[in-house]
């Protein structure tokens, strides 16, 4: 049995859920890329593929994980699945899932390799499942991580193949969203992802920055946290930059440095110089 998650985090998770139940036990795999955002078209290509890595070569510049580019091969590691899944007729594949555009992309961009496989790999996808949190109420998570390693002993019971059906209709669905190759994808409800323009996420920037200098890292942090459609930092940083460049936000501080040299915030003046003129017209 090989696992395939598409978040780090989740690495973990796994190794502990198959502490607490040994019929899940065998290698865990993860998809690194975040195909929820980027460029797409061709992504199967030796054109795409690299337009796809320049791309985030661009966006990784100056970020804290400038050195980790080139650690994510996903079509290597989609390689060795595949062998390992062609010598041991036997084996068999679980994707895990949850209610979210990055592990629903993920997927959409994995699936179509693992057609020959049909019958071998299954699917768990936690689409609007109720789970119990710590405090023994029920949740609907959005992220695997979010669920107890306990909780898995149930969710194991909705493995199932994915369909011949599913291998004909997925895969068209990602043909377009390639072809349509927009910046950013969403999930709209059970597997429906849609294309969005780029600066999608800039009104969730914008709202956490004020008047007053903020560090970027502290808007960005700011804005992980209270965001409802999660995307990752690096992307957010992007836009950030982009809104720099549109005159949209200020800065003091070198950009062309990391993540912690330079403040942002709104242009024009702060609260308190915007009330100075109508202190001065009363005469105080």
């Amino acid at each position: 049995m090989i696992h395939i998650v598409f978040n780090e985090v989740e690495m973990e998770l796994m190794r502990k859920v198959q502490e607490l139940d040994e019929s899940l036990a065998g290698d865990v795999i993860q998809i690194k890329d975040d195909y929820a955002v980027g460029p797409v078209d061709q992504i199967y290509e030796t054109e795409g593929y690299q337009q796809r890595r320049d791309w985030w070569k661009q966006l990784l510049e100056n970020s804290p994980y400038k050195e980790q580019s080139d650690l994510v091969d996903d079509k290597l590691t989609v390689h060795n699945l595949i062998k390992a899944l062609q010598e041991n007729e036997e084996e068999r594949a679980w994707i895990w899932m949850g209610q979210n555009q990055h592990d629903v992309c993920g997927y959409y961009w994995l699936m179509p390799q693992l057609r020959e496989f049909q019958g071998r790999v299954m699917v768990l996808y936690m689409n609007n499942l109720p789970f119990i949190n710590e405090k023994g109420q029920i949740f609907y998570p959005s992220w695997l991580s979010e669920i107890q390693p306990s909780e898995f002993l149930k969710a194991k019971k909705l493995a199932r193949p994915i369909t011949l059906s599913e291998y004909e209709v997925d895969p068209d669905e990602w043909n377009k969203l390639t072809q349509e190759n927009a910046l950013v994808r969403i999930l709209e409800g059970g597997k429906k992802i849609v294309s969005r323009e780029d600066g999608f996420y800039d009104a969730e920037i914008l709202k956490n920055i004020t008047g007053e200098w903020q560090k970027v890292s502290r808007v960005l942090q700011n804005t992980l946290n209270r965001m409802k459609i999660k995307t990752g930092d690096v992307f957010l940083m992007w836009r950030i930059r982009m809104l720099i460049e549109a005159g949209r936000i200020v800065t003091e501080g070198d950009i062309n440095k990391d993540w912690k040299s330079f403040d942002v915030k709104l242009p024009g003046p702060g609260r308190q110089m915007e009330l100075l003129p109508e202190l001065n017209e009363n005469g105080q």
